[in-house]
């Protein structure tokens, strides 16, 4: 009983004392839903006394959709790369890039410049992330400059600063320039959820090549045994009859190399029934690993729904948790609230009834909503 009563007077269970009525986000469910998992999202300002590099770090780096100067940062820098992935493709031809030459020249002066400021200021930022190895001034930035991310970030800038220092083939230029979309990595759920997939099956992918590897290779020498005699020019030695292998296994078949000895014929007929199944086996892996993925997602967010509800008090601290949790999962809006909705009113009824009356809320927020 005595438990109970704290629950639904607003005892804080965690910290051991009673809970300020200002904290609380409210015990109706739409005072939950929209804490926690707002439809339009509230813009906050700055908190007070951050440092400058800090609040650097929070709109690079760990900003949200509630933070107006972060939302603007990563609209400006998205654009900004899909501008410059499609002028990389339009200079690709000849008569707009003759026409557009200094129009090109000057765009990209422009964007090297904002990257390489970004960069700078990444690095400089790097010692507020919250990881431990990134707290040393030297080494900390350091260690920041062999992540992923940061590699990607040098990799859009140097073909430009290459050009200065060597003579660089433009083609090669180009092909770099275009590496600049793995920047959008960063801004992307569904990029940072397939990376996460490949890094976790990594094993099972790495079996599946060897795999298929083992069979490409014993399909060049069985099909070498059976055209050489046939076609010495098209099937001349193993190496070249691998390209024949890898288009069959495949299933592509570009039509340049084709067995016509009866043998032949029946051993590649053979191969692109086996290859269409080696080819499902890594699409089967990627499809099952992805899913998982988004499953175990939706179990974190649901794990800590209930967690920050299971005292009965969810707090402004707690809402700004689960919008935080929500976006860093890459879960929907409409997908959180659902979650939450479910928590609500599947296991914590005591969320519906009034603490001092025991009058169900939401019964009270239904009619009034049809009043």
């Amino acid at each position: 009983m005595t438990d109970d009563s704290e629950r639904r007077s607003g005892y804080d269970r965690r910290k051991g004392r009673p809970l300020n009525p200002t904290q609380s986000v409210g015990r109706r469910e739409s005072d939950i839903l929209n804490a926690a998992a707002p439809l339009t999202p509230k813009f906050q300002r700055p908190a007070t006394g951050q440092s400058r590099r800090n609040r650097l770090y929070e709109i690079m780096d760990a900003g949200h959709r509630a933070d107006m100067a972060s939302k603007i940062f990563d609209i400006l820098i998205v654009n900004l790369i899909t501008l410059n992935v499609l002028a990389v493709i339009l200079e690709s031809v000849a008569s707009l890039r003759t026409r557009w030459a200094d129009e090109f020249y000057y765009f990209e002066v422009f964007s090297v410049a904002i990257f390489s400021v970004e960069l700078a200021c990444r690095i400089w930022t790097a010692v507020e992330k919250p990881q431990d190895k990134f707290h040393h001034p030297l080494w900390g930035r350091l260690r920041y400059l062999l992540t992923p991310t940061a590699l990607i970030d040098m990799i859009a800038i140097l073909p430009f600063y290459l050009s200065f220092l060597i003579a660089v083939d433009l083609r090669f230029m180009r092909v770099l320039r275009l590496l600049r979309v793995f920047k959008l990595t960063r801004y992307s759920s569904a990029m940072t959820i397939l990376l996460n997939v490949l890094r976790q099956e990594a094993k099972a992918f790495g079996a599946a090549l060897f795999v298929l590897l083992l069979l490409m290779t014993f399909s060049a020498s069985m099909i070498f045994l059976f055209e050489h005699e046939a076609q010495p020019e098209v099937f001349s030695d193993i190496p070249n009859a691998m390209w024949w292998a890898v288009i069959t296994l495949t299933t592509v078949g570009f039509g340049d190399a084709y067995p016509i000895t009866a043998m032949g014929k029946f051993f590649g007929a053979a191969i692109s029934i086996v290859g269409i199944g080696m080819v499902a086996l890594p699409a089967g892996i990627l499809a099952s690993a992805f899913s998982e993925q988004l499953h175990i997602r939706r179990e974190r967010y649901r794990d800590k729904v209930a967690d920050l509800l299971s005292d009965g008090v969810l707090t402004t601290e707690e809402a700004d948790q689960l919008r935080k949790i929500q976006k860093d999962l890459g879960i929907s809006v409409d997908e959180a609230r659902n979650i939450l909705h479910h928590s609500v009113q599947g296991g914590l009824h005591f969320y519906t009834h009034c603490p001092h009356c025991g009058e169900n809320l939401q019964n009270h927020k239904q009619t009034a909503d049809k009043q």
